[in-house]
């Protein structure tokens, strides 16, 4: 399983990748592959506000559909328009072009809560 050692993870298999005050958020090698093909996702318009631990939209595979989790809060400042017309790309590569969304940081503190690269590993060990 991929986890790459730059990112921060939620308990609920999301991924972050800070740059400045900008996180780009987007789910995990793992939750990809326990949904399966992923064929739609409902995400946010820019300018939407997020807050920690809320839903900021959805996933749907042809398994289930699953709630999408702000790893935290602040303000979406693009989304990823690749997963619109080819859902697909976040099984092929959920760290790179399968990004979802970027939020610009309101409170960077909460990056503190995220769980660090061998902690996510642990919990899926768990």
């Amino acid at each position: 399983m991929n986890i790459p050692d730059d990112l921060l993870y939620t308990k609920e298999h999301e991924w972050v990748r800070v740059a400045g005050d900008v996180a780009e958020i987007g789910i995990t090698d793992y939750a990809q592959g326990e949904l399966g093909d992923v064929v739609f996702v409902e995400l946010p318009e820019t300018g939407k506000v997020v807050k920690q631990m809320s839903a900021f939209g959805t996933i749907e595979a042809v398994k289930a559909v699953s709630e999408l989790f702000s790893p935290v809060s602040g303000t979406v400042s693009a989304v990823n328009g690749l997963i619109e017309s080819d859902a697909g790309v976040i099984n092929r590569d959920p760290y790179g072009d399968g990004w979802m969304i970027k939020v610009k940081l309101s409170a960077p503190a909460e990056l503190n809560n995220l769980l660090k690269p061998d902690q996510y590993r642990k919990l899926l060990e768990g």
